[in-house]
């Protein structure tokens, strides 16, 4: 049975050479089970990030390819399409003329999220929250976010094929 990974990251910025990657979100998709597993700040290293999409046949990302790839490359020094086939599911949806954030795709499609509302900006303001005030429900917040983000690309995979 094919296992899929679902890649999300969360950062500081848009920049890997000035910003900080805060989390680092995969989702493990083998049949009607999924595994998700975060990693935050310090936990983040070459090592964890490759280990959590190499039980993976292919990476799934949503502007993987110009933003979540890059930053990884820049941050960790890991090119993750060297271990792993990538797919970047912005252009299937661009395909079918769906265009836009991620956020934008799931409302065009009615894929549902809690986190309504919350965004990169919001992302990074939570992050410094938990970072600089030990705000522990910023962090659970920025982590369901995140979940989100990599659940729903398993959805937004499946909706694009049916």
């Amino acid at each position: 049975m094919v296992c899929r990974a679902y890649l999300d990251i969360e950062t500081t910025g848009l920049s890997g050479d000035y910003a900080d990657l805060t989390v680092v979100g995969v989702c493990l998709e083998r049949g009607r089970e999924c595994k998700v597993i975060q990693l935050v700040g310090d936990e983040i290293t070459e090592r964890r990030v490759i280990a959590a999409v190499s039980k993976a046949q292919i990476l799934y990302t949503y502007n993987g390819t110009r933003f979540d790839l890059p930053f990884i490359r820049a941050k960790l020094g890991i090119d993750l399409a060297e271990y792993i086939a990538h797919k970047d599911l912005m252009y299937d949806c661009w395909r079918q003329n769906l265009y836009g954030g991620l956020k934008v795709v799931e409302q065009k499609l009615a894929i549902a999220r809690k986190t309504r509302g919350i965004d990169g900006r919001m992302a990074v303001k939570l992050w410094y929250d938990y970072e600089c005030y030990g705000n522990n429900k910023a962090l659970a917040l920025l982590l369901q976010y995140n979940r989100e983000d990599i659940v729903n690309l398993t959805v937004l995979r499946k909706k694009l094929r049916g």
